[in-house]
């Protein structure tokens, strides 16, 4: 679990974050969401120590990253895994070498070891026939899951995926988000994902923040956004006409008022 308390920043006169608190739960998957500049990618960057918050508290597992030393910060980071928008994968490194980088950082572990792991996960996210391979022979759904397996070989407490479905189709980003979801699940992981895409949202959005011109505007679960009224969330999730429909008719939905079959939806 990590706790957000009154996180304040500001950037010379430029406030960015004002007074934002959540709760990221573990096992859930956390969705930071909002308009470009809204701040939730400095509240992230903020969570995982990249910039110090003017005021506020960071608390991983009831302990303060603020008030940590360098020593227990570093061990904190050792926790934390990483989905980058990009994949951020080493093209001179074959799909294996780059899970295993990690491991070859932080581990004390033998080759055969770290290998063996790489492989483990390589074939948690289905690419272990892929582990020889170079990212550029390889699909952009594919980084990704390579991606995932590199952020979670170090078995993570906490993991941050940013715009996991970045330039992926569809289908592909479902699958994506099915597999966060799982490797969230089954591990009871505290996962923390930025994102545009609202499928995501409606997919695997356990625990929600909304945020707008730096403030938290709304927090609930995808099945909370269906009911919601805060006009502002609802202009951002339903912003075309279908997507209301397609609220409404799902509202209609589950008070009873049209059959679940209906062919409207």
């Amino acid at each position: 679990m990590i706790e957000i308390k009154n996180i304040k920043k500001s950037f010379g006169e430029k406030t960015i974050l004002q007074d934002i608190s959540a709760v990221m739960e573990a096992g859930k998957c956390n969705l930071i969401i909002g308009a470009s500049g809204s701040g939730k990618t400095v509240l992230t960057k903020c969570m995982v120590g990249l910039f110090k918050p003017d005021e506020g508290e960071i608390i991983y597992d009831k302990q303060n990253m603020l008030s940590m030393s360098d020593d227990e910060r570093k061990q904190l980071r050792q926790q934390i895994g990483m989905l980058f928008q990009g994949s951020a994968l080493f093209d001179s490194m074959t799909v294996e070498q780059n899970v295993m980088f990690p491991l070859d950082m932080f581990s004390n572990l033998s080759y055969k070891d770290r290998k063996k792991k790489a492989d483990e996960v390589l074939d948690k996210v289905a690419l272990k026939e892929a582990h020889k391979k170079f990212p550029a022979e390889i699909s952009g759904g594919m980084k990704k899951r390579v991606g995932i397996a590199r952020a979670i070989v170090l078995n993570p407490k906490y993991l941050f995926c940013d715009e996991p479905n970045s330039g992926l189709d569809p289908q592909t980003s479902l699958l994506i988000d099915k597999l966060i979801k799982d490797i969230t699940t089954e591990y009871k992981i505290t996962t923390t994902v930025i994102t545009h895409d609202m499928n995501s949202v409606m997919e695997i959005g356990d625990h929600i923040v909304y945020m707008h011109q730096g403030k938290k505007q709304w927090e609930g679960s995808n099945k909370d956004i269906i009911y919601s009224k805060d006009k502002l969330l609802n202009d951002f999730i339903f912003a075309s006409d279908f997507l209301q429909d397609a609220k409404e008719m799902r509202m209609m939905q589950e008070k009873g008022e049209i059959e679940k079959n209906d062919e409207r939806l």
